[in-house]
């Protein structure tokens, strides 16, 4: 699905990943869960390209839903992984970093067969993304440390299109955004800050790991 120009949300996957095309080639930005490699690589034979056009991968954070396809979609296209530098140490442990326990009794023991049952291969990402970095990818693609969901969670601003691409750090519910859900936050204070961060960016298009883009974005962040 089309956003913008050049940018693609890759449709029923339960981690948002999104797809920047550029002159250079494309830069998917998160994995999905395993098994999600091969709606994104066929959304990208769709498009008329091929997996070695895949140049980057670029991950918010490390949870399963986010990194669980991306050994195969590396193995498959090549491409270079970028994470911050404390998810990039748990993606190479094939583990999330930091552990969550849920007061929801249900929610725990979910979580808990999740982690037994669902496994992420390790990788060592790349390249590792810190505050204020620009990549070269839609524009000049800025790395904001968005920390509150994880410890190192990243999120990324295109000030030339607008564009912000939250992860979990920021998602969207029937046309709102919300900051990181407390029952999955690592600490929800700096979720708070990071969430009013994102607030002062300017952004218009509000790309979400979870729920639908939300466009006009600028009076829709997180009043606290």
């Amino acid at each position: 699905m089309e956003i913008i120009n050049n940018l693609h949300l890759v449709p029923n996957i339960v981690a948002n990943p999104y797809l920047i095309i550029d002159p250079d080639g494309l830069t998917l930005i998160d994995a999905g869960l395993p098994g999600s490699d091969k709606k994104i690589l066929r959304y990208i034979s769709g498009l008329g390209r091929s997996s070695s056009d895949l140049k980057r991968i670029i991950l918010t954070h490390s949870d399963i839903d986010h990194v669980g396809s991306l050994s195969t979609i590396k193995k498959a296209s090549g491409a270079r992984v970028y994470a911050s530098a404390v998810e990039a140490e748990a993606i190479a442990k094939g583990k999330p970093s930091r552990d969550i326990k849920p007061a929801n009794p249900a929610l725990r023991t979910l979580m808990g067969v999740l982690r037994r049952f669902i496994k992420v291969s390790p990788i060592r990402p790349d390249e590792l993304l810190t505050e204020g970095q620009v990549l070269p990818v839609l524009g000049g693609l800025r790395v904001i440390e968005t920390p509150g969901h994880t410890p190192g969670h990243i999120s990324l601003f295109s000030p030339s299109t607008g564009v912000l691409f939250t992860g979990d750090s920021i998602i969207s519910r029937d046309g709102s955004l919300l900051r990181s859900v407390p029952a999955n936050t690592w600490d929800e204070a700096k979720a708070d800050a990071s969430a009013h961060k994102q607030a002062k960016l300017g952004a218009t298009v509000v790309c979400p790991g979870h729920g639908s883009v939300v466009k006009d974005a600028a009076d829709k962040f997180p009043k606290k």
